[in-house]
């Protein structure tokens, strides 16, 4: 068994809990699709830190220009930047996966507001903790948000890159899809855009991202031990937060 694949092994049983979850089968109304998106759009908002995190830390973005030493993790790390910083929305605009979720949520009346708000408070002050004890955030997604941080500031790549890979980028099963489409076929929802955003996700996270996320960690870890077994433990934690998330939307809702 390869590193990778013993990984992928010891977090199965827990990743498991999460994509068979109850909260996807109780999303059956537009009032608690709303409130699901109006809270799950903060983890959507903080992947693209973890993301940015590993481009600024395996490529060069400084100026002038050094060659980089991350050769292959660099250009994987690259490659999905493009697509979830830049991808293209049913217009054909460019967009980041972040916007094209916002976008969901006005489409069916979330509202972004709160939202809008964090996002101008991080742009101010450049700090993802000044934003976010400025504006009223529920302490679970709060708590969700700090854990993401904490990997980051970690500076560890390995550990980054195992919690951007087993915790956040494949965990939006099939079934999500169809609930959504269910309730735009009765009419509760106009949903076109949520339903691009989910089916787009899950396209390259199967056929591009992951595959490309899984080689860039077996470079970061090599055959150092001990990395893949803080890659182990993260990825843990991050499931276990998620899974934090979605019963405590779970509970709001119900």
């Amino acid at each position: 068994m390869t590193h990778i694949e013993d990984l992928e092994k010891s977090l199965e049983s827990t990743r498991n809990k999460l994509v068979n979850h109850n909260l996807y089968s109780n999303l059956n109304s537009k009032t608690k699709l709303i409130k699901f998106m109006e809270t799950h759009v903060y983890a959507v908002w903080d992947f693209m830190s973890l993301i940015k995190a590993l481009q600024r830390n395996l490529t060069c973005v400084d100026v002038p220009w050094t060659p980089n030493k991350n050769n292959l993790a660099g250009r994987l790390v690259n490659e999905i930047v493009l697509a979830e910083e830049s991808d293209i929305d049913l217009e054909g605009n460019a967009k980041s996966h972040f916007e094209l979720y916002k976008e969901s949520m006005k489409e069916i009346g979330a509202s972004t507001t709160t939202i809008d708000l964090f996002t101008e408070k991080v742009e101010k002050y450049k700090s993802y903790k000044d934003a976010r004890d400025e504006i009223k955030i529920d302490k679970i997604v709060k708590e969700f948000m700090d854990f993401t941080f904490e990997i980051i500031n970690s500076n560890k790549n390995h550990v980054i890159a195992s919690v951007f890979t087993f915790g956040r980028e494949d965990l939006i099963p099939d079934m999500f899809i169809e609930i959504v489409k269910k309730l735009s076929s009765n009419n509760e929802i106009n949903a076109k855009n949520l339903i691009y955003y989910l089916e787009r996700h899950i396209e390259v996270d199967a056929d591009e991202h992951g595959p490309m996320a899984l080689k860039m960690i077996e470079e970061l870890c090599k055959d150092d031990q001990k990395k893949w077994e803080e890659a182990k433990i993260y990825s843990l934690n991050a499931l276990e937060m998620r899974i934090k998330l979605w019963d405590h939307i779970n509970e709001t809702i119900s």
